[in-house]
């Protein structure tokens, strides 16, 4: 089990990622506020990001439906 503190991320499209807590994050990403051991920050995003759909495709669903 690796020691290493990652940070969770979002990026636009609400995809999450993880990223190590101790380099700069990549163009379009910004940190959720969660940050734990790999395992617990993968936990995380296991239990937050419900639907995999990226925001764009499910607003525009939710606009054909209206």
């Amino acid at each position: 089990m690796s020691a290493e503190t990652y940070r969770v991320v979002l990026n636009h499209e609400e995809q999450y990622s993880i990223w190590p807590a101790g380099r700069d994050l990549p163009d379009g990403w910004y940190d959720e506020g969660t940050s734990g051991t790999k395992e617990e920050c993968l936990a995380h995003i296991e239990q937050v990001w419900t639907d995999m759909r990226p925001l764009s495709l499910r607003q525009a669903r939710e606009t054909s439906q209206a």
